[in-house]
C-alpha cells in the first residue's frame, strides 16, 4: 500500500469536511425519512480515485453524529456509505456508479428508520432512495460529467488514469 503523504491526507479531509460542513448547514434536508442530502453528490468523486471513498466514509460518520437519530445513523448510514463508495470506485461508468448509493441507502436506511422509528417500510426505502437519485445521478450526474472534461480539475483531485 503507498505511503499516505501529506498531500493525500490533506485532499482526504478537506473533502471528508465539505461533506461534514454541507449536511450539516442543510440539517433539515439532510436527515429522516425524507432527505436530500446535497453533499452526497460528493459520492462520484470515488469513481476517480479510492482515496475519496475515506473520505466521504468519514464524513458521512461525522456528520452523522448530528443526526437526530445518530445512535443508529452513525452505524447503519455509514455502512451504506462505505460499501456504495467502494462500488462507486470499482465500477467502470459513471451513470452504473451513480445507482450505488441510491440503492445502498435506500435499503440499509429505509431499514434503520422501518426497525427504529416504525415507519413503514417500503415508503422509508423509496423515500430514501428517491432523495438519493435525485441528488447523486440526476443533479450529481451531469455535473461530474461536466467536470471530467476539465483537465485541471481531474489534477487537481489526482483522478485515477482511467479512460473517461
Amino acid at each position: 500500500m503507498k505511503r499516505l503523504s501529506n498531500a493525500r491526507l490533506v485532499k482526504i479531509s478537506v473533502v471528508a469536511a465539505i461533506y461534514v460542513v454541507l449536511t450539516v448547514a442543510i440539517e433539515p434536508l439532510s436527515y429522516g425519512a425524507i432527505q436530500f442530502r446535497f453533499s452526497e453528490i460528493l459520492m462520484l468523486m470515488c469513481f476517480y480515485k479510492f482515496d475519496y471513498c475515506i473520505s466521504l466514509t468519514l464524513g458521512c460518520a461525522i456528520a452523522n453524529i448530528f443526526s437526530p437519530f445518530a445512535i443508529i445513523d452513525v452505524p447503519f448510514g455509514t455502512l451504506a456509505t462505505l460499501i456504495s463508495t467502494i462500488l462507486i470506485y470499482r465500477s467502470n461508468k459513471l451513470w452504473l456508479a451513480s445507482f450505488f448509493p441510491t440503492i445502498f441507502n435506500g435499503i440499509i436506511v429505509g431499514l434503520e428508520l422501518n426497525l427504529f422509528y416504525d415507519l413503514p417500510i417500503l415508503i422509508s426505502i423509496l423515500s430514501v432512495a428517491i432523495g438519493e437519485f435525485i441528488v447523486v445521478t440526476f443533479l450529481g450526474m451531469p455535473i461530474f460529467l461536466a467536470l471530467q472534461k476539465n483537465k485541471l480539475f481531474m489534477n487537481m483531485i489526482g483522478a485515477d488514469s482511467r479512460n473517461f
